[in-house]
């Protein structure tokens, strides 16, 4: 089994990989919540049962082909930080990191496959790949869904489908979302109304770490909000169809932003990259931000592609435990201030300046 040191020395895959229309998505993920029949929910389950439970599933997940030589630990058995990690690389829920006994996570090598038992369901299996790949986080976990099922008696019902804890899960069980990057609707004003649009159409949009979290870095989940009534690749084709718009809607705001502000963007992704490269002391939501105006300056051109991977990277490593895991010890705010400006000097020591000519040369007048 690959021991905790092990799973911090690499970023995840889908952080340091391209995949379709990564420069707007950052990252597809879908999840699927099971049951077993016979035993409480783990919410209502008293701790021997969720122990018990555990017995049964952990054996089964650790035997898939895809976790050979996994990260597999009980959550009492990690410290508050290293919990605190897994939720910043979104391989756990912020819940299933509070969780007490009888709860655990397996995960594969490279990060793209976890697996909570006992969250809020007794199974919740989550596939995490790079760019708009939502059907490919699916059929991964349709694979292992079916392994799984032949060794271990499912919650399933002919009219409801899979049973769920929370009812807003019954039927597929399935949750897909992506994660986009929406600078160009921001900084244009649109994101209300887009947020409002998916709202309107069942879909959730939510900020960095899920459910009431802030659209930090300009970073917007967008997932599916209805699971029962339709099956899983109708869910999928939906989503699909959706963000498609919402990238063509992010296209054609930075194009605008370019046309008529060419100026504004300049000063932006400028002040972004001087800040980083040369601050010693910078907060969290600062860096972020300004993670964001560099990444949009990468799809503008002003810097290399190559850059994108290092900032996807840094977008999680400068999160308060990775810098606490960092330094071996806890931190108190100023100092992981001091620290994550300089692990992002040290990440953005080759980033050269930004080059704004192709931006300039569309508009000739606007100077």
């Amino acid at each position: 089994m690959m021991r905790f040191s092990t799973l911090l020395r690499k970023p995840a895959e889908w952080m340091r990989t391209d995949g379709p229309h990564n420069d707007i998505v950052v990252s597809s993920r879908v999840r699927l919540a099971r049951n077993l029949i016979g035993h409480s929910f783990p919410g209502w389950a008293r701790s021997e049962e969720r122990l018990k439970l555990l017995e049964i599933v952990r054996p089964a997940v650790e035997e898939l082909p895809e976790m050979r030589d996994a990260f597999s630990q009980e959550m009492t058995k990690l410290s508050a930080i290293e919990k605190q990690v897994l939720v910043e690389r979104h391989l756990v829920s912020r819940e299933h990191a509070a969780k007490s006994g009888g709860c655990a996570t397996v995960m594969n090598r490279n990060q793209s496959i976890s697996i909570m038992i006992n969250e809020e369901d007794h199974l919740r299996i989550q596939s995490l790949r790079p760019g708009l790949q939502l059907m490919k986080a699916y059929q991964v976990l349709d694979k292992i869904d079916d392994e799984l099922e032949s060794h271990l008696s499912y919650a399933f019902d002919r009219k409801y489908g899979y049973l769920t804890a929370c009812p807003t899960n019954l039927g597929t069980g399935l949750r897909a979302s992506a994660m986009l990057h929406l600078p160009g609707l921001v900084l244009s004003d649109q994101i209300n109304q887009t947020i409002q649009a998916a709202n309107k159409i069942g879909l959730a949009v939510r900020g960095l770490y899920g459910e009431g979290t802030e659209a930090l870095a300009n970073l917007f989940q967008i997932s599916n909000q209805t699971t029962l009534g339709q099956d899983e690749k109708s869910i999928i084709e939906h989503l699909d169809k959706v963000i498609m718009r919402i990238i063509e809607n992010e296209e054609n705001a930075r194009h605008k932003l370019v046309e008529d502000q060419p100026t504004m963007l300049q000063d932006q992704i400028g002040r972004a990259y001087a800040t980083l490269r040369f601050a010693y002391v910078i907060p969290s939501k600062e860096a972020m931000n300004f993670l964001s105006m560099v990444r949009l300056g990468i799809d503008l051109g002003a810097f290399s592609d190559e850059e994108r991977d290092v900032i996807n990277v840094l977008l999680t490593e400068i999160q308060p435990a990775h810098l606490q895991i960092e330094a071996k010890r806890k931190l108190n705010a100023a100092e992981r201030d001091v620290l994550r400006a300089e692990i992002i000097r040290r990440h953005l020591k080759n980033l050269t300046e930004p080059r704004f000519d192709d931006i300039l040369n569309e508009n000739p007048d606007d100077e």
